[in-house]
C-alpha cells in the first residue's frame, strides 16, 4: 500500500490548548491535544486514540528592550498551535519571561548518587602485567622480598581482588590474608604504594558483609586508624614546612622562588598520593562500620576528629566519602558532642562554598547538616558562622530544596534565632514559592517553615506584604483550596500585638465567622483556624455585635462550651479566647452574660479542672466582664466567679494567680462585702500556720511549754524542737506530708486546692472557718508577728481588718 493510500484511512485532528510559561528557561510551551482516527474504506472511524502533546517556543534573546507586541505577533503567525484570539495572552507571557529573575530560578533536577563512587584505579595499582588466579603462591613469596618486589605482589592481588568473581578463592587462601595483613603492619611506613594496594585489597573484601570476621580478625581496622593518624600529623608537617618556606622566599630572590615552587610541586604530589591512601582507607572503615560494634570501637580511637580534619581538602571524590561517614556516624548524640568540638559547622559552611556546583557533594552535605540540626547547639553554630545566608542559595535549587527548606525549618524552632532570617531572602522567597505553586496544596517544607516564621512580628510584617496585599493573596488562596495549613500561617500573623495588622484582616471577619458555624466541605482543621484568626482580632473600635447577631455565635458559643458537648479540647480552647476577645465590647458582653455564659463557663473550669490554659483562659474571661457595669453586676451576685476566683489566687500557675489577683482587687473596690471577705481569705493565707495550730489543739507539754496562750515560738530552744510540724501545720497535714516544709501551708508547688477539691459558697471558704478565726481572736492569742518583731494581740485585729494584708506585713 502506498503512502497516498495510507492517508485515506488516517485522520488527524489538532485542538489547541492553554499556553504557559517554561520554569527555568526562557521559552513559551503551547499545550495541544492530538486525536488520531483510523478510517474503513467507507470511511466509518475504526480506532481513535488521543495523546496530550506540548511545543515549546524559546526567545532566548528576549529582554527589556525587545518589541514584544511584534515579537508576539511573530509568534501567532508562525506557529498554527496558537490561535490569533490569543495574541494578548502571548503578549502578557512574553512580558513576564521579560521581567522575571532568573537568579532564582529552579534548577533542572538531576539524578544524585546514593554512595561514593568505587576509589578506581590508581597510579600504584596501575601495572602491565595481566594476574592470574593460578600464580597467586607465586604473588605470595614476593611478599617476603624487598619493598620493590612487595609493590608488585601487592598489585597483582589487587587486580584479582577487584573482580568479585575471584574474592571468595582469595578469600579461603589465610597464609594469603596473614601475609597480606603481616606486611601492612610492618611496612605501611615504608611505601605509599604498598599501603594502598593492601588497603584497596580489603576494601574490596569490605564490600560483602560475609568477608567482614576475617578484616575484624587480623585487626585491620585499628591498623588502617593508625595509619590514617600518622598521615594526618604528617600532612600538618608539610604544611607548616611549607609555609616556612614561602615567608622565606618573600625576602630572597629568584633563588628562593624556584625554590618555593619546587617545594609547593612536592607538597602537592604527596598530597595527592595521601588523598589516595585516604580514599581507600575510610571507604573500608565506612563498610566495616556497618555493625554497630565496630562503629563504638572506632569512636573510641578518634575517628571523628579525624574525618573532621580531612573536611579541608579539595579532592571532590575524598570529600563526598568523608561527608558520608559523618553523615553516618551523627544520628548518635555521643558523636554530635564530638563533632560540636571540633567546629564540624563551620568545616561544612566550607565545603558548601568551595564545591558550590557539586550536586552530589552538595545534597549529602546538605543532608548532614539536618541531621546536626536536630541538635540546638549545632543551630547556634550554624547561625553564629553566618550559614543562612549560604543555605538561600540552594532554597530554589530542585535537587536541594527540600533539605535545605528541612534545615530552616528546625532553626526556625528557636526564638532567638527567627529575627535573623530578616536579613535574608528567606521570607521572599517562601512568598514565591506559596504564591507559585500549581499543587492545590502547597509542599509541607514550605509552610511549616512559613508557620514557624509567621510567630515573629517583624517578619510576620513581611509576610503581610505592602499595604496587606500578601493577606489578601494568602487569604484567597487559602480559602479556594481549602488549604488549613495555609490557614495556620494567617492566624500566627494574627496573633501579634500589632493593630496595623489586625485590621488586615477584617474585611475577612464574615468569611470567617460563615466556616466557624458551619465548616462544611472546609473540614474541622479550617474551622479551628478560622476561629483562631477571629478570637486574635481584639481590636477596640472593631464592632462584634454584627457578627453575633448576623450568625447566632451566642448560641453556637454556649453549644460548644457544654461540658458534656465532646467538643474538642482545642476548639473549646479557642471558643474561650474568643469570648474574651468579644468581651471588650460593653453590648457583646452583656449578651454573653445574660445568655447564662458565665454559668457554662464555671462547669467547664470544673470539668477542665487540670488544664492550666483552659482555666487561665476562664479566668481572663471574668477579668474582661469585671470591667463593664453591667456584667460586674451579674458576675458578683447572680454568679459563684468571685468564689472560685479566691480559690484560685493562690493557685500554682503564676499566670493564673496574677489574673485572679486583678481581678480580685477590682471586685474588692466595688463591693465591700466581697471585699472583707476576700481581705480576710488573704490574712488566712498568710498567717496559716498560726492559724492551723490554733484549730489543730495544743502542743505537747514540756519543759517551758504551756497552753496555747502562753506559747512563745521565739522561747523554743534548738532544732529539734522546730522539727514538729503539728506546731505549724496541724496534725492532719503532719501525717500527710510527713513532714514540715517552709512552704507556708502547702508544700512543694502544689498550691492551694483548686474548686473542685474545697466547693465554694458565697464566702470561699466554710462558715467554721471564720468562727474559728473569730474565736480565736477573742482568746487575745498571738496571730503574728509585725514589721519591728513585735507581737500583734487579738485586740489589734480590728485594726488590721480594713488594711491589704501582705505577706511581707506579718513577716
Amino acid at each position: 500500500m502506498n503512502p497516498d493510500s495510507d492517508a485515506r484511512y488516517l485522520k488527524r485532528k489538532v485542538r489547541g490548548g492553554n499556553i504557559d510559561v517554561h520554569p527555568t528557561e526562557k521559552a513559551l510551551v503551547v499545550n495541544y491535544e492530538l486525536e488520531a482516527t483510523i478510517l474503513s474504506e467507507e470511511g466509518n472511524p475504526m480506532l481513535e486514540d488521543k495523546k496530550e502533546c506540548q511545543k515549546l517556543i524559546r526567545v532566548k534573546n528576549l529582554d527589556e528592550n525587545t518589541d514584544i507586541p511584534k515579537l508576539a505577533k511573530e509568534i501567532v503567525e508562525r506557529c498554527r498551535l496558537i490561535h490569533p484570539s490569543k495574541l494578548p495572552e502571548v503578549e502578557h507571557l512574553l512580558h513576564y519571561l521579560a521581567n522575571r529573575k532568573t537568579e532564582y530560578v529552579a534548577q533542572a533536577k538531576t539524578k544524585l548518587s546514593e554512595k561514593p563512587s568505587d576509589p578506581g584505579a590508581f597510579e600504584s595499582t596501575e601495572i602491565d602485567e595481566q594476574a592470574n588466579i593460578v600464580d597467586v603462591e607465586d604473588y605470595m613469596e614476593l611478599l617476603y622480598e624487598d619493598i620493590p618486589e612487595k609493590v608488585h605482589a601487592s598489585a597483582l592481588i589487587l587486580q584479582l581482588a577487584r573482580n568479585p568473581d575471584n574474592l571468595e578463592e582469595l578469600f579461603n587462601n589465610e597464609t594469603l590474608i596473614g601475609a597480606l595483613a603481616r606486611v601492612l603492619k610492618e611496612d605501611w611506613k615504608s611505601s605509599y604504594d604498598l599501603s594502598i594496594n593492601i588497603i584497596y585489597v580489603f576494601f574490596c573484601f569490605s564490600s560483602f558483609s560475609n568477608f567482614h570476621p576475617v578484616i575484624a580478625h587480623f585487626r585491620i581496622g585499628a591498623q588502617v586508624m593508625t595509619v590514617l593518624e600518622h598521615e594526618l600529623q604528617k600532612y600538618e608537617m608539610w604544611k607548616e614546612e611549607l609555609a616556612r618556606k614561602r615567608q622565606a622566599a618573600a625576602g630572597s630572590g629568584k633563588d628562593g622562588k624556584r625554590d618555593l615552587e619546587k617545594a609547593t610541586r612536592k607538597f602537592k604530589t604527596l598530597v595527592k598520593k595521601q588523598e589516595q591512601l585516604f580514599r581507600v582507607s575510610f571507604y573500608m572503615l565506612l563498610n566495616i562500620s556497618e555493625e554497630l560494634s565496630v562503629e563504638v570501637k572506632m569512636k573510641a580511637k578518634g575517628i571523628v576528629p579525624m574525618l573532621c580534619r580531612t573536611l579541608d581538602r579539595d579532592n571532590y571524590e575524598l570529600q563526598i566519602l568523608i561527608v558520608s561517614f559523618i553523615k553516618k556516624l551523627s544520628i548518635f548524640k555521643e558523636n554530635i558532642d564530638e563533632l560540636l568540638k571540633v567546629n564540624v559547622m563551620e568545616r561544612l559552611h566550607h565545603v558548601l562554598k568551595q564545591f558550590k556546583t557539586c550536586d552530589d557533594l552538595l545534597n549529602i552535605t546538605l543532608r548532614l547538616i539536618l541531621n546536626l540540626t536536630f541538635d540546638r547547639r549545632m543551630r547556634a553554630q550554624l547561625v553564629k558562622i553566618g550559614m543562612l545566608q549560604t543555605l538561600m542559595q540552594y532554597m530554589m535549587h530542585e535537587n536541594h530544596k527540600n533539605i535545605v527548606l528541612c534545615i530552616l525549618y528546625h532553626v526556625s524552632h528557636d526564638d532567638e534565632h527567627k529575627a535573623k532570617f530578616f536579613h535574608t531572602d528567606c521570607v521572599s522567597l517562601l512568598v514565591k514559592l506559596i504564591t507559585e505553586s500549581r499543587e492545590e496544596l502547597i509542599d509541607i517544607e514550605v509552610m511549616s517553615l512559613a508557620v514557624n516564621l509567621a510567630c515573629d512580628p517583624t517578619l510576620a510584617e513581611v509576610l503581610a506584604g505592602k499595604d496587606g496585599k500578601g493577606i489578601r493573596i494568602f487569604m484567597k488562596r487559602a480559602f479556594r483550596f481549602k488549604d488549613s495549613v495555609l490557614m495556620k500561617m494567617l492566624r500566627n500573623i494574627s496573633e501579634h500585638e500589632s493593630e496595623k495588622l489586625k485590621m488586615l484582616f477584617v474585611n475577612y471577619i464574615s468569611d470567617l465567622g460563615r466556616v466557624i458555624v458551619d465548616p462544611g466541605d472546609y473540614g474541622d482543621d479550617f474551622a479551628l483556624e478560622c476561629l483562631g484568626i477571629l478570637a486574635n482580632l481584639n481590636i477596640p473600635d472593631l464592632d462584634f455585635r454584627l457578627i453575633i447577631e448576623e450568625y447566632d455565635l451566642v448560641e453556637w458559643i454556649r453549644k460548644q462550651l457544654q461540658p458534656g458537648a465532646q467538643t474538642p479540647d482545642d476548639v473549646v480552647l479557642q471558643v474561650i479566647i474568643l469570648v474574651g476577645t468579644i468581651c471588650n465590647d460593653d453590648s457583646c458582653a452583656r449578651l454573653l452574660a445574660e445568655a447564662q455564659v458565665v454559668q457554662t463557663l464555671i462547669e467547664l473550669l470544673n470539668a477542665k479542672q487540670e488544664d492550666d490554659e483552659v482555666v487561665c483562659q476562664i479566668v481572663f474571661v471574668f477579668y474582661q466582664l469585671i470591667f463593664h457595669e453591667t456584667t460586674r453586676n451579674i458576675l458578683i451576685k447572680e454568679t459563684q466567679a468571685p468564689a472560685y476566683l479566691i480559690d484560685l489566687m493562690h493557685d500554682k500557675n503564676v499566670a493564673i494567680r496574677q489574673v485572679c489577683d486583678l481581678t480580685l482587687d477590682i471586685i474588692s473596690e466595688f463591693d465591700p462585702d466581697w471585699g472583707r471577705r476576700i481581705q480576710l481569705e488573704k490574712f488566712k493565707w498568710h498567717n496559716s500556720q498560726w492559724l492551723d495550730m490554733m484549730e489543730g489543739g495544743q502542743p505537747a507539754a514540756g519543759p517551758g511549754l504551756g497552753g496555747v496562750d502562753d506559747f512563745d515560738p521565739r522561747g523554743y530552744d534548738g532544732d529539734e524542737a522546730l522539727n514538729h510540724p503539728e506546731l505549724f501545720y496541724g496534725d492532719d497535714l503532719a501525717r500527710v506530708t510527713g513532714a514540715a516544709t517552709p512552704d507556708m501551708i502547702y508544700p512543694g508547688d502544689e498550691g492551694p486546692p483548686r474548686p473542685y477539691d474545697r466547693p465554694p459558697n458565697g464566702m470561699g471558704f466554710s462558715p467554721m472557718d471564720a468562727t474559728s478565726l473569730a474565736d480565736q481572736a477573742m482568746m487575745g492569742g498571738l496571730m503574728a508577728y509585725d514589721e519591728f518583731d513585735r507581737p500583734i494581740s487579738a485586740d489589734l485585729l480590728d485594726q488590721y481588718q480594713n488594711i491589704n494584708v501582705t505577706a511581707d506585713d506579718y513577716r
